[in-house]
């Protein structure tokens, strides 16, 4: 009976406890994410070339209303690489989405969706990436310039 109660009481108090933390991170950490994420994109060895292009449309420096009570930050970019008159549309568009694969992946530390569905889409390729510090990434392949249109944002979170 004794153990029963203690058992009953420990697992009360393991779902309270587990009711107050929030697995939510802040605006202040998204933010300082998605900050972060626009400064290796500029110091990025390929994207910091001129010939890359790389304009910030958007930096993450305001905070925007959306929800009840909530905010969030975005980032907005575009980058180009032109397409040499011997290159073919497809191969142009699968070494585009390459390249800003490795970049989201290995550089900016996005985890991926692969979406099998688009493979030679001459009409371009969309690219989707999260992280756990709750910013989101979608990019846009396109077969005319500029090549990539990148849209990260916060999730719309509370001060």
């Amino acid at each position: 009976m004794r153990v029963t109660r203690s058992l009953a009481i420990g697992l009360t108090l393991v779902i309270a406890a587990s009711g107050c933390t929030t697995s939510e991170p802040s605006l202040k950490e998204a933010a300082a994410e998605l900050q972060k994420d626009t400064r290796l994109l500029e110091t990025d060895d390929l994207f910091k070339n001129p010939l890359m292009k790389l304009r910030i449309l958007q930096y993450p420096d305001k905070d925007i209303p959306c929800g009840e009570d909530g905010f969030k930050r975005v980032l907005r970019a575009t980058a180009d690489e032109e397409r040499s008159k011997e290159e073919n549309l497809d191969t142009h568009l699968d070494a585009a989405e390459r390249v800003m694969e490795n970049t989201l992946s290995k550089s900016l530390g996005y985890k991926l969706e692969h979406d099998t569905t688009q493979l030679d889409a001459p009409e371009g390729r969309f690219i989707k990436g999260s992280k756990e510090a709750g910013v989101s990434v979608d990019v846009y392949v396109s077969p005319e310039a500029p090549t990539w249109r990148l849209h990260a944002q916060t999730a719309c979170l509370s001060k």
